[in-house]
């Protein structure tokens, strides 16, 4: 048993050590131009407000989707739209991820979804920018810049995919998006984060 067990995990050393590599580069001159289009499976957007100046709550989006215009020689081109669907949203209470849903908050039936369409990249540095563009939430839209950072890029081991990602972050007022319920009780600022990867299409 004791050689079968070895075995076998000799075989599984041996058949997978390209995927014990770190595939990705931060070297923007290495990154492939083209259109890249969310992997909603490994993009996570998530939120953060105060409650009642006790504690940071926190719950996430999921099943978005977008496109990422990307030459990497010409950074300021780049073009970026991100949909992130309202009813997605999930805490850590069942309860309270319903009422998000409701009219007293996001309304998910009335606005099913939230926008971000770039309208102006500005870099800074090797693998940093600040992107601009007008987030559109609960009926309202309003220009939001973020603070994006490169994580990496290349051939994905698995999907055998082109694939780049970044970490945008940003903070708005949900006040002036008119989710007003039980301002300032619960913090107006609606801290955001954007795991986002995205897959370059042929």
């Amino acid at each position: 048993m004791k050689s079968l067990l070895a075995s076998g995990l000799l075989a599984l050393l041996v058949a997978t050590p390209a995927l014990s590599q770190t595939p990705a580069t931060r070297d923007p001159a290495q990154i492939q131009a083209g259109t890249y289009a969310v992997d909603p499976n490994h993009t996570q957007v998530g939120w953060r407000v105060s409650h009642m100046g006790f504690s940071n709550y926190a719950g996430g989006f999921s099943d978005v989707s977008g496109t990422l215009d990307l030459q990497p020689k010409n950074p300021a081109a780049a073009k970026l739209t991100i949909k992130i669907p309202v009813a997605s949203v999930t805490t850590t209470s069942a309860k309270l991820t319903d009422e998000l849903k409701g009219d007293q908050w996001l309304d998910a039936a009335k606005y099913p979804d939230i926008t971000f369409v770039s309208t102006k990249v500005a870099p800074e540095g090797k693998d940093k920018a600040k992107v601009t563009g007008n987030l559109t939430l609960h009926g309202v839209t309003k220009p939001v810049t973020l603070d994006v950072t490169l994580i990496g890029a290349g051939v994905n081991p698995l999907s055998k995919k082109v694939t780049v990602g970044f970490d945008a972050t940003g903070t708005v007022k949900r006040s002036e998006f008119g989710v007003k319920t039980y301002v300032p009780l619960i913090g107006d600022d609606l801290h955001l984060t954007i795991a986002g990867a995205f897959e370059r299409q042929d």
